[in-house]
């Protein structure tokens, strides 16, 4: 504070003296004041506003601005009169007539109203502070005097409005606002726009009545064309910015706009045309009825051009002509001129309306291929280069559209007519002059591939002329090369080589010399279209010759030449170093055996790029891809070397590194084995344990398949393995829980080859012993049950590897089962690998293996008897005739129905159709006689059964299974009155929405209501459990609820554009206020929603905040288990993500609740933890998953 007085007494000395001085002293005084310790007394607070105040009318501008950014930290560090003070000062000189002045005072305000604090930290402050000035402003206003006033005092209405802190004042300042849209300066009207935007985004419902009825009677009465446009920009603009409200007034305002399109204004059909966009965007629910009118407006008005006279469709010289004449010729002002000619903004707003329309209707789209599409095509030929960017722009968001092609869809685009129709109206944009067009062009082309791709084989010949013509002309910019340039690569991606031959002499010479080009980023373009000419010129994967036999010589050494030189360079771009790389393996792998002088030397230079950081993963690709040619090029010179540094790759830490190595390596051992030396491979091994381990299957997986790889072209090396560390990390592998899908495959099948090598130590006893030994020393029971059944599998593929120890074998496991000494370990582990083994191998000549697994029913461990279930029909499957009758017949006289039934699963499950056939109607009769039996268990089971073994002979036994419905109707069980039914109905609903959403989409409109209602909590199924002292609710109808909003998470991604999303959301948001189980399933849908519909989640979104905002503020009883503390963090946590998901959405953070959450999340430190790690996680999977890619 002593400090502060100090510079105090400076500045009040200085206010006399040079600029120089008061610039400094008015410096140090707001370095001072934005020191958060400052604490001010009365006299001091007096002190420096009034010297503030006195500085922002300094006749230096300079001193001025300093003085207006010491309000912000001023406004928070004195007492609320003072904070009073300031603006009335403020206000008073806003309303002064010197302009410097008003300006500094219009800025000044600005800066106080954003250092407000919020309406929700409870101050009074805001509220006093926004009354005073909104007064002042509403006069301001309302005075008409000097319009300069007016603009600063509308600019400063509309950034209070924006912060949402008027709310009292809405009324009065509405009646100020309204009578500015007559006033005579089209400026004041446009901040009076801007500032009713804000207004509406927050303002109470009456008030917003009252704006629109106002807008609905002065659109009626239609005094004179300029009050009505302004009118329509106002009704627009409101909907733009509160499109959620305006919905249900759109039946009365839509007719007026249709009427007033009719008039012959280009203006006010502009604006009309803007509204409907406004309308479509914002407003989808209640714009639907009236989408047809909108599109043939739209269509009308694309074409509108009443001064320009296109004869006929080959006009192509003419126009040319006409165009070049216009820019020249300025015809004198009595005449009409082109620049008057407002008919080209008509045009755009049709163009951007209809562009609204097919990125929000995805149910019309083979309506709009029938109607929008021709139309669109046909006006490429725009005059008005703005006009023709949006009409592609309209275009290419129809393609986007259409880009995950439904089934019925692929009819309407690749129509024979639209292709070719696409083709014509591009080819003669490709010559233009104008760089926006031809990049307009080449995005339209890459979209059109991407969604059918190759639908331009017949049109190559047409198109590429028009690509190289950008790529020679001198004066396209770099972008526009770029553009061409990817546009090329994704054509020559998507479509067969041969399509392309024709062309390649022309292709060469301008891709060649875009390579060489000095800006990177066209090298870097120009090095992918390289790499796929290369593939182009001689396509490996056709050996055949004589078919189209296109002779590469000519091009290799231009191909090479450029790309050596980029290879060599050592300065250049990081890209452009890895595509050089990868275009060079390219080059190599397709044409090395053209190349015997070049050869040696370019994989010296592979080498120097091997071991530096940044370039080693691309060369490890490069070397993978021309390991694996099948022109067998000549890697011996540098593998001695190359080995080496790859092994050392196994250590790095980067993931994509490891397993693009491991790759690399098994392909040069199955390719090079004669070249890869003992030496090599024990350095390679050395490496190998550490990435064993449950932590990383997949680069477990890669490792597993290389020793495979090993055990046939090295045999010899794998001696070192036995005691080694490497077995005992598989041992560790076999025993984890997660080791399942490829990475098993993986272990099963280095054991076979393993025990195929016949290495001492390593021979069939000793891993078998190895793997078994630990649950037969009974040290521990393993942890995992999915252990024993890996085990299993494993002793399996080992014995069918050794078919002669078959036997005895089989044979030590029947005695481990029936010894009464063995543990249940021991058992569990004998049956699993009788299981495994007899699946594979007929096990029919042992006597005793019926008896003793029918024993192991009535084990008292519970694993044992469904190991024994599994083993019975596993075995089943080896050999159907001899024990399929025997498991029938065991269901139908024994009283062990339930384990015998899930042998019977098995066996239907894993037996070959064929092998099945002759079995499938008595299984069917035994089954149905067991339908009815008490056990739910059972009962699922046999549900099972039947389904799959309806599929081993569908056309006869589906609608044998439909007629056992009580209807025969599937869709009739979801009314069922036993609320069981109804659940599994909707489980099976659910199954086919994921995993055939065909069948299913066209039945949504009958569904969904009775889906919808199936969500809504019934107070009869509630009822209340006394348990001891305790009373405890239990909800009978949450299962069938989370059965209900499961299928409504799964329709979002299968079936969204048959949804009315408005409500689905009604339901939605019903159930964020559920239980905890359906609030989760209910969170994550509305994340989803975010990303799919924003636009309809906007118009919700303060009814969706409530209800997020009471559970993260929810506190739990002090004296609840820890459990409930558990579920209310995940519920928080989970909620949040909802929240970051939402403010996704850009207009999110506007509403008024929204940010008011945001405020009430950023205060409260354990929330703001929570939200903050969750933007955090967000954003690095964003970063993970294109990294991945």
């Amino acid at each position: 504070s002593r400090q502060l007085t100090v510079q105090l007494s400076n500045v009040s000395n200085l206010l006399g003296s040079t600029f120089l001085c008061r610039f400094m002293a008015t410096n140090d005084l707001m370095t001072e004041l934005q020191k958060d310790s400052i604490k001010l007394d009365d006299d001091s607070e007096r002190k420096v506003v009034r010297m503030i105040l006195k500085l922002l009318e300094d006749k230096n501008g300079e001193v001025q601005n300093l003085a207006v950014k010491c309000l912000g930290p001023l406004v928070s560090k004195v007492k609320e009169y003072q904070v009073e003070t300031i603006v009335d000062t403020l206000c008073t000189n806003m309303l002064s007539d010197k302009e410097q002045l008003r300006d500094i005072s219009s800025i000044g305000l600005k800066t106080v109203i954003g250092e407000l604090p919020p309406a929700s930290s409870g101050s009074a402050l805001a509220a006093s502070v926004c009354k005073k000035i909104t007064g002042r402003l509403t006069s301001a206003i309302a005075k008409q005097e000097d319009v300069s006033v007016q603009l600063e005092a509308l600019d400063i209405m509309a950034d209070m409005l924006q912060g949402g802190l008027l709310v009292n004042f809405h009324p009065s300042i509405l009646s100020c606002l309204l009578p500015q849209l007559t006033s005579p300066r089209l400026a004041v009207r446009k901040r009076t726009i801007m500032a009713l935007g804000h207004l509406v985004m927050s303002c109470g419902n009456l008030v917003f009545i009252d704006l629109i009825e106002h807008l609905l009677t002065e659109l009626g009465r239609n005094d004179n064309m300029s009050t009505t446009r302004t009118y329509i920009q106002c009704t627009a603009a409101i909907s733009r910015q509160a499109g959620h409200r305006i919905g249900e007034y759109l039946e009365k305002i839509i007719p007026l706009v249709v009427k007033f399109c009719n008039v012959d204004d280009d203006e006010l059909r502009e604006y009309c045309i803007q509204a409907f966009e406004s309308f479509v965007r914002r407003c989808p629910k209640e714009v639907y009825p009236h989408v047809p009118t909108v599109i043939s407006i739209c269509l009308r008005y694309l074409t509108y051009d009443p001064n320009y006279n296109f004869d006929d469709e080959d006009e192509d010289d003419n126009a040319m002509d006409a165009e070049q004449n216009d820019e020249d010729y300025q015809g004198s002002d009595d005449e009409y001129s082109d620049d008057d000619d407002m008919s080209w903004k008509v045009r755009r707003a049709a163009a951007k309306c209809l562009d609204a329309v097919v990125s929000t209707r995805h149910e019309m789209l083979p309506e709009f291929y029938r109607s929008v599409s021709p139309a669109l095509v046909c006006r490429f030929k725009e005059r008005e280069e703005n006009v023709k960017a949006d009409v592609f722009h309209a275009y290419l968001s129809l393609l986007k559209q259409t880009r995950p092609l439904p089934p019925s869809l692929t009819v309407n685009v690749s129509h024979p007519l639209q292709v070719p129709m696409i083709v014509k109206a591009l080819h003669k944009q490709l010559k233009e002059k104008s760089v926006k067009t031809r990049q307009c062009c080449f995005n339209m082309l890459t979209e059109l591939v991407n969604v059918l791709p190759g639908a331009l084989t017949q049109h190559i010949p047409v198109l590429i002329p028009g690509i190289i013509f950008s790529l020679n002309d001198k004066s396209s910019s770099s972008n526009l090369k770029i553009d061409a340039l990817a546009c090329l690569h994704v054509i020559m991606v998507t479509h067969p080589a041969h399509a392309f031959h024709a062309h390649v002499p022309a292709l060469v010479p301008p891709v060649v010399a875009c390579v060489g080009d000095p800006f990177y980023k066209i090298t870097s373009e120009a090095l992918l279209v390289t790499q796929q000419l290369v593939k182009v010129i001689r396509p490996l994967d056709n050996q055949s010759e004589g078919t189209d036999s296109f002779d590469p010589s000519p091009y290799i050494n231009d191909l090479f030449t450029c790309t050596i030189k980029r290879l060599k360079a050592a300065d250049i771009d990081q890209e452009v170093k890895e595509r050089a790389i990868s275009c060079m393996g390219q080059i190599i792998c397709n044409l090395g055996d053209r190349l015997p002088a070049e050869l040696p030397g370019t994989l010296l230079i592979f080498l120097e790029r091997l071991k530096n950081e940044i370039t080693r993963l691309t060369t490890v690709k490069a070397l993978t891809l021309i390991a694996g040619s099948p022109l067998k090029i000549d890697l011996r010179p540098v593998l001695p070397e190359a080995v080496p540094i790859l092994a050392s790759f196994l250590r790095k830490n980067q993931r994509a590194l490891k397993l693009c190595t491991l790759a690399a390596l098994d392909i040069l051992l199955r390719n090079y084995s004669s070249a890869v030396t003992p030496v090599m491979v024990d350095a390679v091994l050395a490496e190998l344990p550490p990435l064993i381990s449950e932590s990383d299957m997949h680069v477990s997986q890669m490792a597993l398949s290389f020793l495979s790889t090993l055990a046939v072209t090295h045999p010899s090396s794998l001696g070192q393995l036995s005691g080694g560390n490497i077995l005992q990390q598989l041992i560790a592998l076999v025993r984890s829980p997660l080791l399942q899908g490829g990475a098993l495959a993986a272990m099963l099948e280095f054991y076979q080859a393993l025990v195929s090598t016949d290495t001492p130590g390593l021979g069939y006893m000793d891993l078998l012993r190895m793997l078994t030994g630990p649950v037969y020393s009974q040290s521990a029971a393993l942890p995992h049950k999915q252990a024993y059944c890996s085990i299993a599998k494993c002793v399996a593929a080992l014995t069918r590897a050794c078919p002669t120890e078959g036997p005895a074998v089989v044979g030590q496991f029947i005695q481990d089962v029936k010894n009464s000494r063995s543990t249940d370990s021991i058992r569990l582990l004998a049956l699993l690998s009788l299981g495994e083994v007899g699946h594979h191998v007929d096990l029919s000549s042992q006597p005793e293996l019926k008896t003793v697994i029918l024993d192991a029913f009535s084990s008292s461990s519970e694993e044992v008897k469904s190991a024994a279930s599994y083993a019975l029909g596993s075995i089943a499957v080896g050999n159907l005739p001899e024990y399929l009758p025997f498991v029938l017949q065991e269901i139908s006289s024994s009283k062990r129905q339930y384990l015998l039934l899930h042998s019977l699963k098995e066996i239907i499950s894993s037996a070959s159709v064929s092998g099945l056939k002759p079995y499938v109607e008595s299984v069917w009769t035994l089954l149905l006689k067991h339908c009815e039996c008490q056990e739910e268990g059972t009962r699922n089971v046999v549900a099972e059964c039947l389904g799959k073994l309806t599929l081993i002979d569908p056309e006869t036994l589906l609608p044998r299974l439909k007629g056992y419905l009580l209807s025969g109707d599937f869709l009739k069980t979801l009314e069922d009155p036993d609320l069981n039914v109804r659940r599994v109905a909707l489980v099976t609903f659910n199954s086919a929405a994921h995993n055939k959403p065909s069948l299913i989409r066209e039945l949504l409109d009958s569904v969904l209501p009775q889906l919808y209602n199936e969500t809504k909590v019934r107070k009869e199924l509630i009822r209340e459990v006394e348990m001891g002292p305790f009373k405890h609710t239990v909800d009978d109808g949450l299962d069938l609820r989370k059965a209900a909003f499961e299928c409504m998470y799964t329709l979002l991604d299968s079936c969204l554009d048959r949804i009315d999303i408005f409500t689905f959301l009604n339901h939605v948001e019903d159930g964020l206020k559920d239980h905890y189980d359906i609030k989760m399933l209910t969170f994550l849908m509305l994340a989803r929603l975010s990303s799919l519909c924003p636009s309809a989640v906007l118009q919700r979104l303060d009814r969706l905040v409530e209800p997020l905002r009471a559970t993260c503020t929810t506190k739990v009883k002090a004296n609840s288990v820890k459990q409930e503390f558990e579920k209310q963090d995940e519920l928080k946590r989970s909620a949040m993500r909802a929240v970051v998901a939402l403010l996704t959405i850009p207009e999110a953070e506007k509403s008024p609740l929204m940010s008011e959450f945001q405020s009430q999340i950023s205060s409260n430190q354990e929330l703001a933890a929570i939200f903050d790690s969750i933007q955090r996680d967000s954003s690095s999977a964003n970063m993970e998953s294109m990294d991945t890619s």
